[in-house]
């Protein structure tokens, strides 16, 4: 029998192919705010689809289930090591396929299915995971929610302690997904301690800030932190979890076999290489930049008499509330994508609209960095925003403004397309 004959992605699959194509030429001409996204490397790109595909290696390092794992288990044992030297944790578990999954696996450690979570209110800056009544986490688990302060849109950590002394939560859960400020870990692990609660830490967003020092680290504080590799750490898609060597052994076994098979080696690669990017002087300038643009970009925007939720930011998001527009979050992200501008309906802290309508929408300025654009950049595309909302419903106005967006964009190639 003749071995199979190997052809390429545009030989084989036209179509696909095609499509491929189409991506990449959005991706190249569109202005990307969504703040979960990012522009990886071409060096992650070539460790994603490397030969690592296909390889299949249920287990852990020396300790697999299939044979042929000497060099998957180098690859892994890499990342992990990079992963402890990034964040300085105890162990770091990188075979999560995301960050949802690396919070289900934390929430198996420290929990029994009905005990009590407290988290952030997905309606204030949560994420589906901490406490949503649509996810897992809500129907498993007894959620008491807090938020933000009605006055200043910010974490009001007397106000969390007071909750958590009423209901004496087994597991407090600190991080967001749309929150622009410093989130304080240290305060929340005495809020914990102070109840008898564990701490855990989704640093989805934040993670590439930690891992250069730009914001506090959840490491020294939370038993556990969590995070996706994708967002401002520029990495793959996929999850990691960082916790004390007296967990690890608990936290692997919830990910393998509690929850997972055999894990994507070529997404692990990804991490590796993205945790060694992260280490390069290079990548500090890059994050320290990140919130130049994201404070310019609120700045801006706030000039042309857009409220800013909480005022201003010290991340990487800015969080816009619409209502003096007298226009939708989804209304405005509409717009926007015809206009050439990707950003997120979102909603803001005690939003009257539901959750696919919304009152603000999410910026964030990760992606754009990572292909150079820099303060007059945000100036331009905060101008460009505003025309595009002042006037949603006139073609001619975002047509004007999609040249104009591809015309910036041409200036600033994709790093890892190019």
């Amino acid at each position: 029998m003749k071995t199979a004959r190997s052809f390429s992605l545009a030989e084989r699959d036209s179509r696909l192919s095609e499509i491929l194509g189409l991506e990449a030429e959005r991706q190249s001409s569109t202005i990307d705010l969504i703040a979960s996204e990012n522009h990886v490397s071409r060096a992650v790109l070539e460790a994603q689809g490397s030969v690592l595909t296909d390889k299949y290696a249920e287990g852990y390092p020396g300790r697999r289930y299939y044979s042929g794992c000497d060099y998957v288990d180098e690859v892994e044992n890499l990342a992990i090591a990079r992963a402890r030297k990034l964040f300085k944790a105890e162990h770091a578990n990188v075979q999560a396929h995301s960050g949802s999954q690396a919070n289900m696996a934390a929430y198996s450690v420290l929990l029994e299915h009905g005990d009590t979570v407290m988290g952030m209110s997905l309606s204030h800056g949560g994420h589906l995971t901490h406490g949503s009544h649509v996810n897992f986490s809500g129907r498993w688990y007894n959620i008491v929610p807090y938020g933000v302060d009605r006055t200043t849109e910010m974490l009001n950590y007397d106000e969390i302690e007071s909750l958590a002394v009423e209901h004496r939560p087994k597991l407090i859960v600190a991080g967001a997904s749309s929150y622009s400020r410093i989130v304080d870990f240290e305060r929340f692990r005495y809020i914990a301690d102070k109840v008898g609660a564990r701490l855990m830490a989704d640093i989805a967003h934040l993670s590439g800030l930690i891992a250069t020092g730009l914001h506090p680290s959840s490491v020294p504080w939370a038993h556990v932190s969590t995070s996706t590799t994708q967002k401002t750490l520029r990495g793959p898609r996929g999850g990691i979890i960082l916790c004390s060597g007296e967990l690890a052994p608990a936290i692997d076994a919830a990910v393998f076999p509690g929850m997972q098979g055999g894990p994507a080696m070529h997404t692990i690669a990804a991490k590796a290489v993205c945790f060694l990017e992260a280490r390069q002087p290079e990548f500090a300038e890059y994050q320290r930049a990140v919130l130049e643009n994201a404070r310019t970009l609120a700045a801006e925007l706030q000039a042309h008499n857009m409220r800013i939720v909480s005022g201003g930011t010290e991340n990487h998001i800015v969080l816009v509330d619409l209502s003096r527009l007298g226009i939708t979050g989804k209304d405005a992200d509409e717009a926007l994508e015809v206009a050439g501008i990707s950003v997120n309906r979102n909603g803001i802290p005690f939003d009257p609209r539901p959750p696919r309508i919304t009152s603000g929408i999410r910026l964030g300025t990760s992606a754009v960095t990572t292909r150079g654009f820099g303060v007059e950049e945000m100036k331009q595309i905060a101008s460009l925003i505003v025309r595009v909302l002042s006037h949603p419903g006139d073609r001619q106005t975002l047509e004007q403004v999609r040249a104009e967006a591809r015309e910036m964009c041409g200036q600033f190639p994709v790093p890892g397309l190019t």
